[in-house]
Parts: C-alpha cells; sequence; structure tokens
C-alpha cells in the first residue's frame, strides 16, 4: 500500500467537473472548456505534492513508499489530459482549442520539471543501489533501470542556466507542435474546389454523391472537393479532368507552407523547432538530436538507421526504375501523355492497374461495406486470440454520434478492455488514422486491476444514399493497422503501468503488431467473410481476390522508396542539417530526392510543411521505425503463413510472446521468443516482390 499523502496536499479536486472522475469511462459529452482549466489545475497541485512527498530525503526508497503514489497521482493526470487532447485532435473547436493551449504549458512545464527533478533522481538511484531492487520483480528492475536513463535525457543532470533552458525549450516545443498541428488542420479545411458537371468524369458514383451532398449543404451548385483525403484522393485516382486533379495537387502539396495562405504558413515552425531539437541534443551532451531520439530505440547509432535505410533504398531502386518507366510508356501510349506530371500519377497509375490485371479499385470497393470489414476484422481477432468482441448499447458519453464503444473478455468471460472507435472524416477532426490510449492496465497499490482503454481512430469516407459506407483495399489495411497498435495495448498481461501494453516498448518496435495486422488483408481465408457487395450482399469472388493478389506488389518499388525517402530525410534533418533556415531545410528536401527518389515532384511541392509524423506527432528521428518494424512484421507473419493465418495456436503465441509482455522486455527478446530466431529482411523483400529482378 502506498503511504498517505500528507493533509496539507492540496487533494480536494473540482466537484462536478467529467475531468476529474475517475470511477469508471470517461463522459466525453459532458466536457467543456471550462472544465479544462480547474481540471489541470487541482491534477497538478495533486500530483507536486505527491512529487514532493516522495522525493523527501527521509522517505523510504522503496517501490512502496516511493513509486507507487507517484504512478497514482500522474496517471491521473495522464488521463485528464489524455482526454482534453484526445477531443482537441476529433472535435476541434475554438473554444476547446484556447482552453487546450491555455492548459498546455503548464502541463508541459510539470511532466519536464518531473523527469529533472534532483530529489526524485536520487530516490530512484538508492532504490536502484539499495538491497530492495533484489526483491523486485525482473519487469520492475527494468522500469527502475529506464527511469533513470529516462531522467538522463529529461534533463535531470543539467544544473543551473543549462536546467532553466533545457525547460524552456520543452515548453516552447511543446507550443511548437500543437501549433504546426493547426496549421496543417486549419490550412487542409479552409480549402474548397467547387466543380462543375463537366469536370467530373470518372470519378466514382459514391465519391460524387458526397461531394454533390457538401455542395448543397453550402448553397453552391456542383460538387465541393476538399483536401480532406476521402474527398482528395478519388480525384486524384479518378477524374479525367485534368485541370481538377492539378488544382487539388497543388492545394493539397502547398498546403501550410508559404505558397498557400499565409496565416497557416509551417516555414518558421519548422526551422525553430529543429532547431530547438538540436539546442537540446547540446544540452545533454549529444551531437544532434538523432542521437538523443534514438537512446530508447532498438537502433544503436544514426549511422546504423542511415545504412539500413540506403540498403533498402539500393535493393528497391531496380524495381521503382522499372515502375516508373512502365508508368511512364503507358501514360505515353495509351493515355496520350507525354510528360507525366504529379497530378498524372494517380491517375495514371489507376488506369495502368486496370489496363494490367482488369482490376478496378472502384470493383474493390464495392465488395468492402464498413460492417461487414469491421464484422470480419472482429472474427480474425476473436478466433486468434479467443476472446468476444460486443458492442456496448446505449449512451456511451462519446464525442460524436459516429463513435461506437466495444468491450473485449475473455474467453472465461473477464473484462479484458474497452475501446471506442471514430471511423468517418469530418471538419475539426485531424486527418490520418491512429491509436491512442485512455487509460492502461495497472495493478493499482489498492490491489484493484485497472482494465486498458484504447481509441481507434481513422477518416475513411461517411455513409452516402443510405448505403453503408465502402473502403478501399487500402482503408482496410488501415483499419486492421489501428487494430494492431490497439491489440499491442488491450491484450498486454502486464500488471505495471509503465510497461503495460504499448508503454516502454521501443519506439521503432511499436509498429510490428500494427503491421503484422495488414498482412490478414492479403489472405482469402480471411477476405472471403471480410467483403459483402454493397447491393448483392455476395463475397467477392475468387477471381476478383486473384486478381488483387497478382497486383499486390504493383509499384511497390515506388511505394518502398518514398518511404525511404521520407525517412532518410527525416534522419538527416536530425543528423546532418546544422543551419536551419528555410534555404538550408529546402536544399536538404532537394539533395534527399535527388538521392533516393524516381519520381520528382515539382518544385513548389512543400510536402515537409504538413509532414505531422515528425513535427507534432513524436516520430521526430524515428520515421524510419515504419521500415524497420516492417522488416520484423513480415518476418514474423511468416510463422502465420507457415503454419496457418487464423491458426488459433500461432495466435496464442504471438498473443504470449510479443502483446502480452508489452514493454516488460527488450523487443528483441519477444521477437525470438515468438520466432526462435533474430530477424531477416528476406520476409520483407518477397512480400514487396522484391526478390527477383524486375522483368
Amino acid at each position: 500500500m502506498a503511504e498517505p499523502i500528507p493533509d496539507s496536499a492540496p487533494m480536494r479536486l473540482p466537484a462536478g467537473n467529467p475531468l476529474c472522475d475517475f470511477t469508471g469511462l470517461p463522459d466525453y459529452a459532458a466536457v467543456r472548456p471550462e472544465h479544462v482549466g480547474p481540471a489541470i489545475d487541482a491534477l497538478i497541485a495533486e500530483a507536486d505534492a505527491t512529487l514532493r512527498q516522495v522525493a523527501a530525503p527521509d522517505t523510504p526508497p522503496t517501490w512502496q513508499a516511493m513509486v507507487e503514489p507517484l504512478e497514482a497521482a500522474t496517471e491521473r493526470l495522464g488521463r485528464a489530459w489524455g482526454v482534453v487532447s484526445h477531443l482537441n485532435a476529433v472535435a476541434d473547436t475554438p473554444e476547446l482549442r484556447a482552453a487546450y493551449n491555455a492548459a498546455l504549458p503548464q502541463v508541459t512545464e510539470f511532466w519536464t520539471r518531473l523527469g529533472q527533478d534532483e530529489g526524485l533522481l536520487r530516490q530512484y538511484q538508492r532504490l536502484h543501489d539499495g538491497p530492495d531492487v533484489a526483491r523486485l520483480t525482473p519487469t520492475r528492475q527494468r522500469i527502475v533501470e529506464h527511469a533513470l536513463r529516462d531522467f538522463r535525457l529529461g534533463g535531470a543532470l543539467l544544473q543551473g542556466e543549462a536546467r532553466t533552458r533545457y525547460a524552456q525549450i520543452q515548453e516552447r516545443l511543446a507550443e511548437l507542435s500543437q501549433s504546426f498541428s493547426e496549421h496543417v488542420l486549419d490550412a487542409t479545411a479552409a480549402h474548397a474546389d467547387y466543380a462543375t458537371v463537366d469536370e467530373v468524369a470518372g470519378i466514382p458514383d459514391d465519391a460524387l454523391q458526397a461531394a454533390r451532398e457538401a455542395a448543397q449543404r453550402d448553397g453552391r451548385d456542383g460538387y465541393k472537393f476538399t483536401l480532406h483525403y476521402p474527398s482528395y484522393l478519388p480525384v486524384m485516382q479518378h477524374a479525367d479532368h485534368r485541370p481538377l486533379r492539378e488544382r487539388l495537387y497543388r492545394a493539397y502539396v502547398t498546403r501550410a507552407s508559404e505558397l498557400g495562405d499565409a496565416r497557416f504558413d509551417n516555414s518558421a515552425i519548422m526551422a525553430e523547432i529543429l532547431t530547438l531539437r538540436r539546442e537540446e541534443a547540446h544540452l545533454l551532451g549529444y551531437a544532434d538530436f538523432a542521437e538523443v531520439s534514438l537512446e530508447p530505440k532498438m537502433a544503436d547509432t544514426p549511422a546504423q538507421v542511415l545504412q539500413f535505410l540506403r540498403d533498402l533504398a539500393s535493393r528497391a531502386r531496380p524495381f521503382a526504375e522499372h515502375d516508373l518507366d512502365t508508368l511512364r510508356a503507358f501514360a505515353r501510349d495509351a493515355l496520350g501523355l507525354p510528360d507525366l506530371e504529379a497530378w498524372d500519377v494517380s491517375w495514371a497509375s489507376e488506369k495502368l492497374r486496370q489496363s494490367r490485371y482488369a482490376l478496378s479499385e472502384q470493383e474493390v470497393r464495392q465488395y468492402f461495406t464498413l460492417p461487414t470489414v469491421m464484422a470480419g476484422l472482429f472474427r480474425v481477432i476473436e478466433t486468434l486470440f479467443r476472446v468476444a468482441i460486443t458492442r456496448v448499447p446505449g449512451d456511451i458519453q462519446a464525442w460524436h454520434p459516429d463513435v461506437a464503444l466495444y468491450r473485449i473478455d475473455a474467453a472465461d468471460g473477464t473484462l479484458v478492455g474497452h475501446f471506442y472507435v471514430d471511423l468517418h472524416a469530418r471538419d475539426g477532426k485531424r486527418s490520418g488514422a491512429w491509436m491512442d490510449h485512455v487509460r492502461s492496465r495497472w495493478l493499482d497499490p489498492d490491489g484493484r486491476l485497472q482494465t486498458p482503454v484504447a481509441t481507434l481512430t481513422c477518416n475513411f469516407p461517411s455513409p452516402v444514399g443510405g448505403k453503408p459506407a465502402l473502403l478501399s483495399h487500402d482503408d482496410v489495411q488501415t483499419l486492421f493497422h489501428e487494430f494492431g497498435h490497439g491489440l499491442h495495448h488491450l491484450l498486454t498481461r502486464v500488471d505495471d503501468i509503465a510497461v503495460s501494453g504499448i508503454s516502454g516498448v521501443e519506439w521503432d518496435a511499436v509498429e510490428l503488431p500494427s503491421q503484422l495486422m495488414e498482412n490478414f488483408c492479403w489472405e482469402w481465408e480471411v477476405l472471403h467473410f471480410l467483403t459483402a457487395h454493397v447491393d448483392t450482399g455476395a463475397p467477392m469472388p475468387r477471381e476478383l481476390f486473384d486478381k488483387l493478389i497478382a497486383a499486390r506488389n504493383f509499384q511497390s518499388g515506388m511505394q518502398t522508396l518514398r518511404q525511404v525517402e521520407f525517412s532518410l530525410l527525416d534522419m538527416r534533418l536530425h543528423h546532418e542539417l546544422a543551419t536551419f533556415t528555410a534555404t538550408a531545410i529546402a536544399e536538404l528536401v532537394d539533395d534527399n530526392r535527388r538521392e533516393v527518389a524516381v519520381l520528382q515532384p515539382p518544385p513548389f511541392n512543400r510536402f515537409l510543411h504538413s509532414f505531422s509524423h515528425i513535427f507534432a506527432g513524436g516520430y521526430a528521428a524515428g520515421y524510419y521505425s515504419y521500415k524497420w518494424a516492417e522488416v520484423l512484421s513480415a518476418d514474423a507473419y511468416e510463422r502465420f503463413e507457415e503454419e496457418g493465418p487464423l491458426n488459433p495456436e500461432v495466435g496464442r503465441s504471438y498473443h504470449d510472446a510479443i502483446l502480452a509482455v508489452g514493454g516488460s522486455r527488450d523487443a528483441m527478446e519477444s521477437f525470438k521468443a515468438f520466432r526462435g530466431r533474430a530477424p531477416r529482411i528476406d520476409a520483407l523483400l518477397r512480400h514487396g516482390g522484391m526478390i527477383a529482378p524486375p522483368a
């Protein structure tokens, strides 16, 4: 049991404030902007009092006296701030944004101060060096080791002006990252293109209907297309009207840049973020921020990552060059396009895919109705992991009517956890797809087991015309990907919150479970119950599935190089660049493209200005993780291929070796426990069709 907090501690939380109610699931619907400040003030005060207590020299340096009370206080603060952050991402309003931004500096300041607290560092060092550490479980010993590492990375060893400056940098970086994200969100929402009937030939009917309804809501004739992906992508893939494609492409790739609305220009923000990260690294004694980023990851050095990426690029380049030569020849000979421009690539590629494989993305989408896909996904999870998934009925106090809540139960009926799903794009919702945790599995100091809760967010098209939403096969893979993250969080058996679920997992291994799940979308054994035609209800015919498989590695060389280009640029920005002016950044972007890309975009392309992963999403000097983890996931999935994709015994082994253990041991140990050996790159190359030289 944790020692009691002194009576002087400000334990009273605001009555009636939904952010301070931790008795059950969050009441998202009840949260108002005016709740944010009082709740965060009180929870930070509570955590501060606990910090003073446990860091005091007369507090015994034991797990029970030191770690448990602080975990309890910071867990409450983290949960409340998590609700606010989530609402800010999925239900953005000017009032909520203002409340979030007002609280952000003090939240950042607290976590920075916690990571620098000399008294707490001293207590952890005393615990680490004292006799009690031998009585801790291996998991808790690992937590103590990681805590000492994180103190060092958090600036706890800094003194005087350096310590003050480090805290200032953290606060400013939090502000800048939020501004970057807001600019991308606002720039995306601000643009609309109203097309006439003469400009929309080739666009699928469901996308046209959604565009027509959007225009009507604005009191306009024609069709409204936006930069939200469910609206943007059908135009780029299917619109025969080249000027419409060019207009949308230009608007999309200049979002949040100096070539767009000046209010949303991220140029100065990017430069300042990169400058501050390098200054932070120097304060901590590192040469650059890439070295700091890799400290808690599987990769050892930036040089190792750069070598990995360049090796992968060299293997993929012949296939990418072949892909591009084929596309250019097809565009010239079959489509009458002697000059293939950037806004032609998706359209021409879709035409080539149809020509080569008689496979139309629109035909495929008719079979991936969202309700059927969800049911099929749940069937895969229930079969492999021997759990039951049921929707929670009634009012779930969510943030939008589209949101659904589900529970997962073990085979014996024991509650495993809950998850929310929010799947459709809308204004006020950040683009992309992600999993986030609401709370983690935790055996609290009073012996109560807290079950995990997750949110799974996507930006798929909404239903139109009284029919269910239709997904592309890429959308289906995205859904499986995010549920892979969700399973990692929800199916853990670790009771210590610091390494429960995805917590404590090396960042470049976090994508292993998510990318592994994508592979099930290519299995006939899965696809036949994952599909139902929107009009007839018939499952996807084997003939169409075979075409899908034949086209699986269509342009895989180009796609691989694109991800390597982004990963290499991210690492080089944080490792090589020393001067972060707009000119220097632009020159590195161009140099990186010349080294890696086979398809050069137009000079006005400013994709970096909306690259939220590295400027606002936690992937700074870590975007390579997607390809690094893809090596792990492809190799791990090979066992499912060998023993059966829906083999419960393989599922149990995967659960036991990887999902259940979370961050309680090194990711490489978990991989070897499942695979029986170290990972190999062969499966990744085979899955991408990059084994034999291109024909």
